[in-house]
């Protein structure tokens, strides 16, 4: 539905260590960067950029996972990466019955989120 997102951080190399370790587990890794930016994503497409600056207001942003192995996989990582739990990995029926996510805040506050939409 969108072409890429933009969030400012307080830390670049601490943001950009946080999501490509969180991010691995959903095929996201580093596509490119410049000077005070940072555009990752799945291979050719920097989805989400990071830039050096001041941190946006906190958002929640939401990556597709393709199985459950995944979001466990993400929100694992994200822990060790230095983020901070806000919703271990589960069903969350009140959204629909197949809704797997697992929920994070990293490092300036941003609520991430890996979600599989597909039964079990």
């Amino acid at each position: 539905m969108f072409d890429h997102i933009g969030i400012g951080v307080s830390d670049l190399a601490s943001s950009k260590s946080f999501f490509l370790e969180a991010l691995a587990p959903l095929g996201i890794g580093l596509v490119m960067e410049f000077p005070g930016n940072v555009g990752i994503g799945p291979p050719g497409n920097p989805a989400l950029w990071l830039a050096a600056g001041s941190p946006s207001t906190p958002m929640h942003i939401a990556f597709a996972a393709a199985t459950r192995q995944q979001v466990d996989a993400f929100y694992q990582l994200a822990i060790g990466a230095g983020g901070k739990d806000n919703g271990p990995p589960g069903i969350r029926a009140q959204y629909h019955p197949d809704y797997y996510g697992a929920f994070v805040i990293g490092p300036d506050g941003h609520n991430i989120e890996a979600v599989c939409h597909l039964p079990a």
